[in-house]
């Protein structure tokens, strides 16, 4: 099952159960087998929001900057630091990790090292954009779920993310990082009549 619960706060049940940038958590799940966030900007690295859906063995996945944070809501055991641009397997999970930033924008500059994934599970992969515009990096991602940021001023608009939705290889496209803080409803609706031969799925 393919949820986007808020904004860019993913949930993705297959044989685990997998939380992206937890936010806004309307209550107590406690499900998640592993969290990933993609950046420490407050509506992706929520404490708040990812202790409503830790239990005891639950695996945080971080890029580095939010190490120091992390260490005060989980045991160090269970977190996992990454950079972009890496391959990783974390009990069984397997996931690489893309480049996440802005071309021209200040917002989340590359040399932060945020952080974009590509998760496989039940032999299909889930690529999760984070906070990005169509950066070079990405514009091969070959996956089979894409999540892309659409509403501006962060991150790409909807044009942009068309542009990105059109280029990489995806069954499904999903747009995220709308409805809460920058864009609506209006811009996944535009977003998905530019999208070509693929299916636009809009879960929020």
């Amino acid at each position: 099952m393919l949820e986007v619960l808020c904004h860019s706060s993913i949930r993705i049940t297959e044989n685990k159960t997998i939380y992206i940038d937890p936010f806004k958590i309307d209550k107590n799940y406690q499900d998640a087998d592993y969290i990933f966030c993609t950046h420490s900007h407050y509506d992706h690295f929520s404490p708040e929001d990812i202790e409503k859906v830790k239990k005891e063995d639950t695996i945080l996945i971080i890029p580095m900057d939010i190490e120091d944070k992390a260490e005060k809501i989980f045991d160090k055991r269970n977190i996992y630091v990454v950079e972009p641009g890496k391959q990783y397997t974390v009990n069984g999970l397997i996931f690489e990790t893309t480049y996440a930033y802005n071309l021209n924008k200040a917002f989340h500059p590359k040399e932060n090292k945020w952080v974009g994934y590509i998760i496989e599970m039940n032999k299909k992969k889930y690529y999760i954009a984070g906070d990005t515009d169509n950066i070079e990096e990405i514009q091969n991602i070959e996956c089979d779920v894409a999540f892309i940021p659409i509403g501006g001023t962060y991150t790409m608009d909807y044009k942009e993310a068309a542009t990105l939705a059109n280029h990489i290889k995806a069954n499904i496209v999903i747009p995220i990082h709308y409805g809460s803080i920058v864009g609506d409803k209006e811009d996944a609706i535009k977003f998905k009549e530019q999208v070509q031969n693929k299916e636009v799925k809009i879960l929020m």
